[in-house]
């Protein structure tokens, strides 16, 4: 089962690595990463896509809570939450091509950001499935280059994560 681990680090150098290696030297996979600091400059968040049971993400919960960096772990995947990525994608869009990529683009709500005689580059942020459905939706050779942050999350309503 897929789960989203959000993190309240302190924002010094090293974290980060420390974090990543309990992943790697537990054999655990981290599918996407995302770490940026708060409001709070001396705290960063980082949300890491991973993939285990209930009984696996509690060990990793668990192990991440031992780190000295690391201020409080939630899942958020327990309680209602918000999920988003952005993707950056550079599309070829010549001739006939130009006007049917960007209706394709609108009816994804993305943006178009940079436009040359030959391409377009395209944001757009949603759940990872509306990100693939619009890869889909593309002919392969139109795309020429592809960007995307991973998840980030927030949890609904009154819940905070916070030190």
């Amino acid at each position: 089962m897929r789960h989203i681990v959000s993190i309240l680090i302190e924002n010094e150098p090293g974290a980060l690595s420390r974090v990543v290696g309990l992943f790697s030297a537990r054999g655990y996979n981290i599918e996407t990463l995302t770490v940026a600091p708060t409001e709070d400059k001396s705290l960063s968040r980082m949300t890491i896509a991973t993939s285990g049971s209930d009984d696996v993400i509690e060990q990793i919960t668990k192990q991440l809570n031992r780190l000295i960096d690391v201020v409080k772990v939630v899942d958020l995947i327990e309680n209602p939450h918000i999920e988003r990525e952005l993707m950056l994608i550079k599309v070829r869009a010549v001739g006939k091509e130009r006007e049917e990529m960007k209706r394709m683009v609108d009816i994804f709500r993305g943006r178009v950001i940079d436009v040359t005689d030959k391409t377009y580059t395209v944001e757009l942020t949603g759940d990872g499935a509306k990100l693939d459905a619009f890869i889909d939706a593309l002919d392969r050779a139109s795309i020429l280059e592809t960007v995307r942050t991973g998840a980030s999350g927030i949890a609904r309503g009154e819940r905070v994560l916070k030190a």
